[in-house]
């Protein structure tokens, strides 16, 4: 900024007027002469000067007489050029007939102290608060100012000195075609916005510039507040997740941006309700973002706002953006799982024991013991999976979650295959794949519909390995299992809360034993475990992606009881039973129901309108259109609102409806769904409607905002440093009701320095070289 306002300085000492006035202008001469006379009368200055040197010899060169020719004529056609009396023709607004709509940022964000110990706010209320502003004397001149103040919302105001500072979100483009609007009726020669350019809308920026360049209405922006803070902590950004299982450990990933602390270590706290839940010191980085995670259980049941803090350091800018609330809801229900396992073996028993003091999963086994045999555990009754794996969608998709283990491929039809796949990519179940004899591979899967689904890269099966101990034609290895640097940040691979002894967990479990090999992840899959042996480098032992609406996962080890039952592992300890607790909550925790209520948010100010989208599915999870849906709304008070719903006609199975909270608190939404007289089901969701800090967030000021719309606009940015040429480009703008001005050039200071600079090297030249 220094910078720009140094060269235009120079620029205007040198060609007496600004660089943006010549660009706005036209150049014409001020002696009617035609273009063929003007050009006589340039050879009549430069000929003579030619002859007169032409015959000049002595100690002359043909180079010297060259250059002084050159030289000499450049200071005749300078007077030549002062003579036809060069003019700088500019559009210059009629006084008083054309209008300026200034808008001003009356949002949170501008109450902020950066500018020397003056608020931003404060800056406006100097400039554009008073009469007796210079700036606004200049702008009064020539233009009648129309006063706006805008947030969220935008309201004509008389003046300045009304403006509270108090808008929750800033609408910078959105304000401009407010005002483009409503002063259509007027000749608008600009709109001047004041704003640090925090926009928080979430609305395109190319979108709202398209209805700006439509209008051709310059816009001119003034960027207030600094670029960078020199003191300042801010928690940016908190990743968790919108619900979890009552009692499930919570790995949160949270960014802390920063300015003037590198280095420093600060503490980083969880609170549910007031109350201390986590806490751990984080070492800042030398630049100016570090990323790190935290790890909690989510105990109590229901909707529950956690907070994300960093106690404000001394000297610390602000303090309002070290703290982010996020909204989790804890749900307290059983969650069901079909484990089906191919033959007997001891995977099956561990798994069960570990989890079975869990009132969040119920696991309900079906074992086969035979052709045509199963042994079925903790099914609802007595006809449950009578014939063994289920046949139709309707009776797989009553569960959320769904484990194979070593069951070769070839006892399913191609339709139960082709359903398990449905289940995750439809239905948005989970699929966890365990390691065994029969699995992957070994088991025919990798031609099959499966293999779509499976997170690994399944190879031939001629490609089986024999080992030491492994019998003919079959792949076996032990493996000494790791987390990958991804795995480390999952919650799965939490035994403890400090990181320190989870790794030393990790490296003190013993080897398993896998029996199928694999030959890696594909594109787009994230492994969070792998193993190493002595036949195998490195193997994927724990993978997953994202299969449609669900997860599919993949545990290529065989026997991961040993971390319960092996020698070195002591009785009491709990690693075995935490995984897989772990494991399978997070198999089934994002699992939807038939009927599913969500919002765009999870909090929302006050008045603001919350929009509720429904989807609807029958239990084949197909989408439903023309349902009967309707939402209850129950506030904080616990007072009850219902509410239909109309079917998005443009989207299968979606309905939408929407309410303005008045109250603060969570605000419960139970959606229920009727088909053709059947009972689709009810889901539940919650939202928040309280106060927001959003202005506080990324609040330094956003000059590629302010210079994009000025720049689309045929506008021009300013600082604060700068502001004072606005009322002289907007009288030049050329928009308005204008007349033609016209500026003399032929005093221009650099002719007269080029002209005197052309005498004087002409003399130095000859004297130089000896010549008359």
């Amino acid at each position: 900024s220094l910078r720009r306002i140094v060269l235009e300085s120079l620029f205007e000492f040198f060609f007496k007027y600004r660089l943006s006035l010549f660009l706005r202008g036209d150049i014409s001469f001020g002696v009617p002469w035609p273009i063929v006379l003007i050009g006589i009368a340039v050879v009549v200055v430069a000929v003579p000067t030619v002859l007169q040197y032409r015959d000049v010899r002595g100690n002359s060169s043909a180079l010297d007489r060259v250059l002084l020719t050159a030289i000499r004529t450049s200071a005749l056609l300078l007077v030549l050029f002062g003579i036809f009396k060069p003019q700088l023709v500019l559009s210059a607004v009629v006084p008083k007939q054309s209008f300026i709509a200034i808008l001003l940022d009356d949002s949170q964000s501008m109450r902020i102290g950066d500018m020397n110990g003056q608020s931003r706010g404060d800056f406006v209320l100097s400039n554009f608060g008073s009469e007796s502003s210079t700036l606004i004397k200049k702008l009064s001149e020539k233009f009648v100012l129309r006063y706006f103040r805008f947030s969220e919302s935008i309201e004509r105001v008389t003046d300045a000195t009304t403006i509270p500072f108090g808008g929750k979100k800033t609408h910078v483009t959105n304000a401009v075609n407010r005002v483009t609007d409503e002063l259509a009726s007027v000749p608008l020669a600009g709109i001047v916005v004041v704003s640090d350019g925090v926009d928080n809308s979430g609305k395109s920026l190319s979108e709202s510039l398209d209805d700006l360049q439509s209008r051709n209405i310059p816009v001119s922006t003034i960027g207030v507040g600094v670029e960078k803070f020199n003191r300042d902590i801010e928690v940016s950004r908190v990743e968790a997740p919108r619900s979890v299982l009552r009692g499930s450990s919570l790995m949160v990933d949270v960014t802390i941006s920063h300015r003037g602390f590198e280095d420093e270590t600060v503490q980083l706290n969880v609170e549910d309700e007031g109350r201390i839940v986590a806490s751990r010191e984080v070492k800042l980085s030398a630049n100016d973002v570090t990323m790190t995670e935290v790890h909690f259980k989510a105990d109590a049941p229901g909707a529950r706002v956690f907070s994300f803090e960093v106690p404000t350091r001394p000297n610390e800018l602000l303090s309002e953006n070290n703290r982010r609330e996020q909204l989790i809801y804890v749900k307290n229900e059983r969650l069901k799982i079909l484990y089906f396992e191919g033959e007997p073996r001891f995977e099956l028993k561990f798994i069960r024991r570990a989890v079975e003091d869990d009132a969040s999963l119920q696991v309900i086994c079906l074992q086969r013991t035979a052709d045509n045999k199963f042994l079925r555990l903790d099914v609802d009754n007595a006809n449950d999976l009578l014939g063994g794996f289920p046949k139709t969608r309707e009776e797989l998709f009553h569960y959320d979650g769904l484990i194979i283990g070593s069951v070769e491929a070839s006892y399913f039809t191609h339709d139960q295959l082709k359903m398990i796949g449905d289940f995750v990519n439809q239905r948005g179940g989970g699929l966890l794949v365990l390691g065994g004899r029969l699995s992957f591979s070994e088991g025919g899967y990798r031609d099959t519909p499966l293999a779509d689904v499976l997170p690994l890269v399944l190879p031939p099966v001629s490609k089986r390995y024999e080992s030491e101990g492994s019998g003919s034609g079959t792949f076996f290895s032990k493996l000494l299992v790791q987390p990958t640097p991804k795995g480390m940040a999952h919650a799965v691979t939490q035994f403890s809360t400090d990181s320190e002894t989870n790794y030393s967990i990790w490296q003190n479990l013993p080897p398993l034993s896998t029996l199928n090999l694999v030959e890696g992840v594909k594109p787009g899959a994230t492994t969070l475990l792998v193993g190493s042996g002595k036949d195998v480098k490195q193997q994927p032992v724990l993978a997953f992606q994202r299969y449609g609406r669900g997860i599919s996962i993949a545990l290529t080890i065989s026997d991961s009881w040993q971390w319960q039952m092996h020698h070195k592992m002591p009785l009491e300890d709990m690693t075995h039973e935490l995984f897989w607790r772990k494991l399978l909550r997070w198999l089934v925790n994002d699992v939807p129901k038939q009927v599913t209520v969500t919002t765009e948010k999870s909090r929302y100010v006050p008045g603001n309108e919350v929009s509720i989208v429904v989807e609807v599915q029958d239990e084949r999870f197909l989408k439903v259109n023309n349902a009967e849906v309707s939402v209850g709304i129950r506030a904080p008070s616990g007072d009850r609102i219902t509410l239909p719903m109309e079917w998005t006609l443009g989207k299968d199975g979606e309905y939408r409806a929407s309410f303005f909270p008045e109250e603060t608190g969570i605000y419960q939404l139970s959606a229920s769904a009727l088909f053709r007289g059947v009972d689709l089901g009810t889901g539940v969701g919650y939202t928040e409607s309280g106060e927001t800090m959003e202005e506080y967030f990324q609040a330094e000021l956003h000059t590629t905002l302010l210079k994009e719309i000025a720049d689309a606009t045929d506008g021009r940015f300013y600082s604060h440093n700068t502001v004072a040429m606005l009322p002289e480009d907007l009288n030049y703008a050329g928009v308005g009701t204008t007349v033609h001005e016209k500026y003399d050039l032929w005093d221009m200071p650099v002719i007269f320095i080029f002209f005197l600079g052309s005498i004087g090297t002409e003399w130095t030249y000859r004297k130089y070289r000896g010549l008359p």
